[in-house]
């Protein structure tokens, strides 16, 4: 028997087109109704994509996964893909990645793009204030968020770890060590983290002690060393990331403070690096691949009754970088 897969080549034959016609179909280009039709037809009837994506084709429906992410050379927006992509896989669903950089124009751009392109379902890391997700609740996207949500989006659900345990466990052992001096250390889409962070503080909180950052490294670095440099009796940061983490390390060797010994530092995100620091760091640990694989089942089995939410557990990892403020200097 012969099992070969139909390719574009044996499509266009039997349609009696071109290869180029065929792509432009399949890709939602423009084609008279007559050639679409026949197209479409074909390619489902030769299973020239995978069987899923098939039966999208007969409903003029491109099919796959679109996939927004921050930053795809982020260590843990990466694995976050990674989960995505694992599951899709074993759905036979392509999936199209798009890069926002936490910019709610380029999100509202890839957003128009996708939907242009026919994709019918949509697992994103949101930036911005919800505006840019109104196309696709109008268009009836199937869409859910992973690793955080958009405001004004309620109607979306989302895959989320459990911040709050993870900020609290982080205070409970930062001021179980003696810190009262603690410092949060922000970026985008962290309004719950530094909610949360407000509230653990209770009394002990100082809203100089508290800096958000834009997306970038350089922005990372430069609020770091500005917060480092304006409050030096600080004792100890909360980095709400592993960006935020990697820019607190790096302010801190370039102002010559030593972790732990003149600040704590506790970073979330469990990425590879953050063991092989000396010392290596405490952290927050998410569950960045199970994130993204439960978003990409979520999505997949969406499109009737709206899915519920998940909210997966977050693991405090007490490494070397946090010590006892009575043992880790003298006052300063």
């Amino acid at each position: 028997m012969n099992m070969r897969r139909a390719t574009i080549r044996d499509v266009a034959e039997t349609a009696g087109v071109g290869v180029a016609t065929v792509s432009r179909v399949l890709s939602g280009g423009s084609a008279s109704p007559e050639t679409r039709e026949r197209v479409l037809t074909v390619a489902a009837q030769l299973d020239y994509r995978p069987s899923a994506l098939g039966r999208n084709l007969r409903q003029r429906r491109s099919g796959g996964i679109g996939l927004l992410l921050p930053d795809i050379t982020d260590t843990f927006y990466g694995r976050v893909a990674d989960g995505v992509l694992a599951c899709a896989r074993s759905a036979g669903e392509p999936v199209i990645v798009g890069t926002t950089g936490d910019d709610p124009e380029r999100e509202a751009e890839l957003i128009g793009m996708l939907m242009e392109q026919g994709v019918d379902r949509l697992v994103a890391i949101p930036s911005g204030d919800g505006e840019s997700w109104a196309p696709t609740l109008r268009a009836g996207l199937t869409t859910v968020f992973a690793h955080r949500t958009s405001a004004g989006c309620g109607d979306i659900p989302a895959v989320l770890a459990d911040d709050r345990a993870g900020v609290r466990t982080a205070v409970d052992y930062l001021t179980g060590l003696g810190h009262r001096r603690i410092a949060y250390l922000g970026g985008p889409g962290q309004a719950q983290r530094l909610a949360v962070f407000r509230e653990a503080m209770g009394p002990l909180v100082d809203e100089e002690l508290i800096v958000v950052a834009r997306g970038s490294r350089d922005s990372a670095y430069a609020a770091a060393a500005g917060l480092f440099q304006h409050r030096p009796d600080l004792t100890a940061v909360l980095a709400g990331g592993n960006l935020l983490g990697e820019a607190a390390v790096l302010a801190a060797r370039e102002l010559d403070l030593r972790l732990p010994r003149d600040m704590s530092l506790i970073m979330f995100d469990d990425v590879p690096w953050a063991e092989l620091c000396s010392p290596s760091l405490t952290v927050i640990a998410q569950p960045a691949q199970d994130i993204g694989y439960r978003a990409a089942e979520l999505v997949l089995r969406g499109g009737g009754r709206r899915p519920r939410g998940v909210l997966l557990p977050t693991e405090l990892i007490v490494r070397g970088s946090c010590a006892a403020r009575g043992t880790s200097r003298s006052p300063r």
